[in-house]
């Protein structure tokens, strides 16, 4: 390997999931280029969620059902083999949103409704990191119709459904379809994904996979 590919992975780990947007609508942030590392913007100071909270939903029509707010504690998507613990995801001193500190940890934004309340919910992950895959890294093999489930701190289990998964340039990031208010509980779990741009020290794109509560099971 020569030391410019070496020097090129490495960059790869370090950034692959500092590119995940937060981008310019309710909760988002957008991705700012600096010198070749993606940073994102701060979040607005009065955005604390995606969504009307499920205490708040006075006169609002719901559709499907809906749980009370409750941390999320671990995720499991049986067909990516993946069963490991959460880890809340808040914002750094410079309002950036923090990421997961190593390639098998999956966050989940505070900022955020939490997994089965009303609302889009967020999971975060790595496609990789240090030259090992992430535990996102097969995002994109998801189909309509998988299962992912969400235990939660109060002892109840969400159980979601994927509706889709779809892959977006960094500059074509559709905020309002990610982050913004829904009438039911649902899921979006966020990596990196196409090109690895080696000059920039990103990845071109984002992966998100759309998923809806289908069953509450209760503690």
């Amino acid at each position: 390997m020569t030391d410019a590919e070496a020097s090129g992975r490495s960059r790869r780990g370090r950034y692959a999931l500092s590119a995940v947007v937060l981008a310019l609508t309710v909760i988002g942030v957008s991705a700012l280029v600096r010198g070749g590392q993606e940073t994102p913007h701060s979040l607005p100071a009065a955005a604390a969620a995606a969504s009307t909270p499920p205490d708040r939903t006075a006169g609002v029509l719901t559709a499907g059902p809906l749980m009370s707010t409750s941390a999320p504690t671990r995720v499991v998507i049986p067909k990516l083999g993946v069963d490991v613990p959460l880890t809340g995801l808040g914002r750094q001193a410079d309002g950036t949103m923090q990421v997961p500190v190593d390639a098998t940890t999956v966050g989940w934004y505070t900022g955020a409704p939490t997994p089965g309340a009303l609302g889009p919910a967020v999971l975060a992950g790595h496609v990789d990191y240090k030259n090992k895959p992430g535990t996102f890294h097969r995002l994109t093999d998801l189909k309509a119709g998988d299962a992912i489930t969400v235990d939660r701190q109060d002892g109840s289990i969400a159980m979601f459904s994927v509706l889709k998964v779809e892959r977006y340039a960094k500059n074509k990031f559709p905020s309002d379809a990610v982050y913004g208010a829904i009438n039911r509980a649902g899921l979006r779990l966020i990596t990196c994904g196409g090109h690895f741009d080696s000059a920039a020290g990103h990845y071109e794109d984002n992966i998100v996979v759309y998923a809806d509560l289908t069953m509450a099971h209760p503690a």
